[in-house]
């Protein structure tokens, strides 16, 4: 059976979505709880569902995940090598992974795609399901109750809704700009504005 191939432009978008992930790590990261730090570059895991759907999205961010795991400090604070995969913040960032493909589903499956709806897919995949796999990885690393964590947790809640927030702004206004280069995801609203057909 043959493996299918990805068109050249698939696989520019995957590079750039991982280089652009890559480089909202540069500002740094806040460190709450001496466990797991706060960075930009779930916006990134985000917007990669949002753009670029959910499979070319999860492989941005395997690809990222890949070179991290290979020693290159990509990760906000210049961090990278196998040590992070057994840290507390281990489920973080394979749950972006997970995240991507939530958020790339639910706005692929909107029917009228209006800033609210995509703002909930965005919560849903970014959000939700990120913490999903993070909390239960940070609480069995950390040895602290489950339900400890997830208190610990809900202080990254303001920061992560406020990136939800932008990446939504953002993917709206693109999808309106460039609505070819976004066709598996083009807002309905936003390719009838542009003049464009939804594809």
């Amino acid at each position: 059976m043959a493996v299918p191939r990805l068109a050249t432009n698939d696989l520019a978008r995957v590079a750039v979505f991982a280089a652009l992930i890559a480089v909202l790590g540069l500002p740094g990261a806040v460190n709450l709880f001496g466990a797991v730090p706060v960075t930009a570059q779930s916006l990134g895991v985000m917007l990669a569902g949002a753009l670029l759907g959910p499979w070319l999205g999860a492989l941005s961010i395997s690809v990222l995940l890949v070179l991290v795991a290979l020693g290159m400090p990509l990760l906000a604070g210049g961090r990278g090598g196998l040590g992070v995969f057994v840290g507390p913040s281990a489920g973080y960032l394979l749950g972006w992974i997970l995240g991507a493909v939530v958020v790339g589903l639910l706005v692929r499956a909107l029917g009228r795609r209006t800033w609210a709806s995509v703002l909930v897919a965005m919560v849903l995949g970014g959000i939700v399901a990120i913490y999903a796999v993070g909390i239960p990885v940070q609480s069995a690393v950390t040895r602290l109750p489950l339900s400890a964590t997830l208190l610990q947790s809900l202080v990254f809640l303001p920061g992560d809704l406020l990136k939800a927030a932008l990446a939504t702004a953002v993917t709206m206004r693109l999808a309106r700009a460039y609505p070819r280069a976004f066709r598996t995801t083009v807002p309905a609203g936003a390719a009838r504005q542009s003049g464009h057909p939804e594809r």
